[in-house]
């Protein structure tokens, strides 16, 4: 009898064994398959950035929204390695050699406000460090704080070839930032190019870096009444900087990873299915035995 005994005994610890190790299967396999499911997810929705810089010999001329309001634009020059003539008869109008395209539309924001805008084509030779210098004038003396609003969009070509031009500086100005430059002023604009490309969809974003220097105003003094405006603006470097979202994320690789993982599952399932058996074998061979042992009592 204590034979017996201990052989049950171990019989049922070896059961209790056996089922804490398909519970433990099982939860490992379903951690596996939701941490699988989850870095799925992470990597999709923050696809990875990936920066390249690209250089090149010359750019889209970009186009360059001027919104003189009741100013005057006196001259608008090409000029080239960072070179800028000095001023001859500041503050009187002046030859000029930019292309400049003049569009009168209503604002994106408040649709009772007509908006007149100057776009010039802006430089693209960055190699020999082609620049555009323009001189602004505005005899508005009541003002506290004078200011031109300017604006750049990628190509000066989609404004020519744009059959509505008016709806195309709507939507630019609905898309693209303002930025201003001071009277009294020479504003240097070095801009920059980023390009950023996903899956579906590519934007073009203009970044800009910015010097301000004191004009030293020598007219004599009734005509310095008149506020003059100085700006320049060209490429900084030659080089693109091109942003691509990457997805990470791999389908084929999850999917390998959880058809392992539901295999494992089915073998803990088929596993737990015989021990299952087993057990109820033994209990019936159990139960045999004590109905043997009873009848030769009785």
């Amino acid at each position: 009898l204590p034979m017996r005994f201990s052989k049950t005994c171990l019989k049922n610890v070896f059961t209790v064994v056996l089922i804490f190790i398909y519970l433990l299967l099982t939860a490992v396999a379903v951690f596996l398959a939701y941490q699988t499911i989850s870095d799925f997810l992470e990597k999709l929705n923050n696809p990875v950035m990936s920066v390249i810089y690209e250089e090149v010999d010359s750019f889209s001329p970009p186009g360059i929204a001027l919104y003189p309001g009741k100013a005057q634009l006196l001259s608008c020059r090409h000029h080239y390695h960072d070179y800028i003539p000095p001023l001859v008869e500041p503050g009187k109008p002046q030859e000029g050699d930019c292309e400049i395209t003049e569009v009168t539309y209503f604002g994106p924001f408040t649709n009772e406000t007509e908006k007149k805008t100057l776009v010039v084509r802006g430089p693209s030779d960055v190699r020999n460090k082609e620049l555009i210098f323009m001189q602004f004038s505005h005899n508005e003396t009541e003002e506290d704080f004078s200011a031109l609003t300017y604006m750049l969009f990628a190509k000066f070509s989609d404004l020519i070839d744009s059959a509505n031009k008016s709806e195309f500086m709507r939507d630019c100005e609905r898309n693209y930032s303002m930025w201003t430059f001071s009277g009294g002023f020479r504003t240097w604009v070095k801009m920059s190019l980023v390009k950023t490309s996903g899956e579906k969809n590519e934007a073009i974003e203009f970044r800009q870096e910015s010097s301000v220097v004191k004009f030293n105003d020598k007219r004599p003094v009734p005509e310095q009444t008149n506020q003059l405006f100085f700006a320049v603006f060209e490429w900084r470097d030659p080089f693109m900087q091109e942003i691509r979202l990457i997805v990470t994320a791999n389908a084929w690789s999850s999917v390998a990873i959880l058809c392992g993982v539901f295999m494992a599952l089915f073998k803990a399932a088929n596993f737990a299915k015989l021990t299952i058996k087993w057990i109820i074998k033994m209990r019936k061979r159990h139960l045999r035995n004590k109905a043997r042992e009873l009848n030769q009592v009785n």
